[in-house]
């Protein structure tokens, strides 16, 4: 078969490899589309792959192409999407359900080899069956979804109240969809650039406010009464966006930080004086699993998908582009602004 194989930083090549075989309880998956994550960008554009050389990619969908020994939970030809994370399912976390804290996890797609590929073998209860009504673009999506949802399980979000998102990326429009399904009060999202926040209008969202431009916090007391905002999501993780979750936050908030930082984050005393001052609570969230096992994230994401609720407007997408370019795929990412929605890459174009 053809994969996506990095083999040093700056180097993906499209070439041929062994095709998988499923191994006992595994499946191999007929790989349609795989989504590019923030996460894969750095382990091929920097140097925080795990080893070489190595298949990327595990934000799926696909076709079961095979079984492996004693799998009878799954048949050749369901539609599915992957389900990257390999929990230990030993440890203290994973008996209490807490597969995303699993410290011995295995993950498909960067501790071993996933999805930038034509197929792809991975334990049958690492896919998650598609109704014939959800598409495999949508299927690409489950992923980012659950990871958006986790985030908002992580604050203990309670409808009716404000809620502000911090981020225009794949992550932080699903979050805001989230927050509007979920009977948000009012959802705003907050971004640097305004191109981005165009796409909000069709996904419900009640405001999209440039950060560039003007104050936004005035914007933010505007929106919520002088209350400001019950739950903030920071999408990015950056030291800017931290700093103004803290800002956006009403007294007695829950931020949850679902970006992950990639450069210290620094405070001066005012900035850290309003996590005292208002007493909010602050909390991390990590990948998008609960039990049983992967969670209600992705059972909740698939019945949104298939309603309508949640939608994937072409807007989201940068674009899709073949398996064979998947080298120009992540060149794209060099460009500072280039990239503007979620790249998919077609295994089977």
């Amino acid at each position: 078969m053809y994969a996506g194989v990095v083999h040093k930083p700056l180097d993906i090549r499209y070439e041929e490899i062994d095709t998988p075989s499923p191994a006992s309880g595994e499946v191999l998956v007929k790989v349609k589309y795989t989504g590019i994550c923030g996460s894969d960008v750095p382990r091929v554009n920097a140097d925080a792959c795990h080893y070489f050389p190595n298949v990327l990619g595990h934000e799926f969908s696909g076709t079961v192409a095979a079984l492996g020994e004693g799998v009878t939970s799954r048949a050749v030809g369901d539609r599915v999407a992957g389900i990257p994370l390999i929990p230990c399912m030993k440890c203290p976390d994973c008996m209490r359900g807490d597969y995303s804290l699993c410290a011995h996890y295995s993950f498909i797609g960067s501790r071993r080899f996933g999805s930038f590929a034509e197929y792809v073998a991975v334990p049958a209860e690492n896919t998650f069956v598609l109704d014939d009504s959800i598409s495999f673009a949508q299927g690409a999506l489950f992923e980012p979804s659950a990871v958006a949802l986790h985030g908002i399980r992580c604050a203990d979000y309670l409808p009716g109240k404000y809620a502000a998102v911090i981020g225009c990326g794949t992550i932080g429009l699903l979050t805001a969809q989230w927050c509007r399904i979920l009977g948000a009060r009012k959802v705003a999202v907050f971004n640097r650039g305004r191109e981005r926040l165009a796409l909000c209008g069709s996904l419900g969202v009640d405001a999209a406010v440039c950060t560039a431009e003007g104050d936004y916090s005035e914007t933010a007391q505007a929106l919520t009464g002088g209350h400001g905002f019950d739950y903030v999501f920071d999408c990015v993780g950056s030291e800017a966006t931290i700093h103004q979750a803290f800002r956006l936050a009403g007294n007695r908030a829950h931020v949850c930080i679902v970006g992950t930082p990639k450069e210290p984050v620094q405070f001066t005393v005012p900035q850290w004086e309003l996590l005292n001052r208002k007493e909010m609570r602050l909390t991390g969230s990590w990948m998008s699993y609960s039990a049983p096992f992967p969670g209600d994230e992705w059972a909740e994401t698939a019945a949104a998908f298939a309603s309508g609720a949640l939608k994937l407007e072409a807007s989201m997408l940068h674009g899709i582009l073949p398996l064979s370019r998947i080298d120009e795929a992540f060149a794209l990412f060099r460009t500072p602004g280039a990239v503007k929605g979620k790249i998919l890459i077609d295994s089977e174009a």
